[in-house]
């Protein structure tokens, strides 16, 4: 316990770091919860640029609604969400979520996200295409679920900052914040969108510390690599 209350503090002032450096993210950025949904299926080994594009053809078609996407042929949803990279793929796992959506939903985004975060969860990940960070991503940003999203820059941060193994599952990562953290969708939302940008700018697959707000943290050491 006193193990937990003490990693609980140091999660704390990473977070307090990371906000007073770069500010609020105003993530994730979208017009509308389906949105949301769909720019999490499109991030997918991208970048989030690439998906803005993909995001803008499909507002100027007229297509980004559950409706709209179940009528629209394949063919032609790959063809809009080109620039997100691996378009055929990701096609086939947008229209999934939009056939899993019209038939156990009636196509209500919104009935949906009133389920039970444990019973929400398994459905989506029973859809093919959407993983645990997919499916944790539309609960927390879409749905506003206290569920911590996992994801590389993460693992990364906190495995470089000997916080976590790098060997430790998508879960028991996931189970460290939210043992440690309020359970706060806002909070949650925030923390994981700060660490992105923190991996982004500086915990690169070669890391650059200099200048990074969270590099008072390794107390004189080099970053953990693997």
């Amino acid at each position: 316990m006193k193990k937990n209350l003490q990693t609980a503090r140091e999660l704390d002032r990473y977070y307090r770091r990371l906000l007073q450096a770069y500010g609020p993210q105003h993530w994730w950025p979208a017009e509308t919860r389906f949105e949301v949904v769909v720019g999490a299926i499109l991030t997918q080994n991208t970048a989030w640029t690439n998906v803005e594009r993909a995001i803008a053809n499909l507002k100027r078609a007229r297509l980004l609604t559950p409706e709209a996407l179940h009528r629209a042929s394949l063919r032609r949803l790959a063809s809009l969400i080109r620039p997100s990279g691996y378009f055929n793929i990701k096609a086939g796992r947008v229209k999934a979520f939009v056939r899993f959506l019209m038939e156990t939903y009636q196509g209500d985004l919104k009935r949906m996200l009133k389920q039970p975060a444990e019973a929400l969860r398994p459905k989506l990940l029973s859809v093919k295409g959407i993983g645990p960070e997919t499916a944790d991503s539309i609960l927390l940003y879409a749905g506003d679920y206290p569920i911590f999203v996992i994801d590389a820059y993460t693992r990364r941060v906190l495995g470089r900052h000997r916080l976590t193994s790098h060997r430790v599952s998508y879960d028991q990562l996931q189970r460290f914040f939210m043992d440690r953290l309020k359970p706060h969708p806002g909070l949650y939302n925030e923390y994981h969108a700060l660490l992105v940008r923190a991996g982004k700018e500086h915990c690169k697959p070669k890391p650059k510390c200099k200048g990074c707000p969270l590099e008072v943290f390794l107390n004189g050491k080099k970053p953990k690599i693997w």
